[in-house]
């Protein structure tokens, strides 16, 4: 296994970018139960049947999409988590499938990943 040595300037780069990535993902969890929120209000006590309405989206349909951007959101601030458990352990340079290093610049731009490039690639 070859082991990337992070300095502790990398180590402070590396937590800032996931708390900025997990503050921008709170507030976009924070924006996206808003949203449900008020589409649950409007349609509350509503009999309209919006399935037919060629003017628009249904309500079914808002609600399905909404839904799966907060299961995506959700699932990002797990991941978030998980390097941040990664970061303290030593463990965050280390590809978790061939125990190869991941190159800062990967993390960089993909602060949750836990694999090389050429791992990912055979995925």
């Amino acid at each position: 296994m070859t082991e990337h040595a992070p300095a502790l300037d990398e180590r402070t780069e590396a937590a800032a970018r996931i708390a900025e990535s997990r503050a921008a993902n709170d507030r976009l969890t924070d924006s996206l139960t808003d949203l449900w929120d008020e589409l649950v209000a409007a349609s509350a006590g509503s009999n309209a049947d919006d399935e037919h309405d060629p003017e628009g989206a249904t309500i079914a349909f808002e609600r399905e999409r909404l839904t799966d951007s907060l299961t995506r959101a959700r699932t990002d601030r797990i991941a978030l988590d998980h390097a941040l458990v990664r970061l303290a352990e030593g463990t965050y340079w280390t590809c978790n499938s061939c125990g190869g290093p991941i190159p800062p610049a990967r993390l960089a731009a993909r602060p949750t990943t836990a694999t090389c490039i050429g791992c990912a690639g055979r995925r």
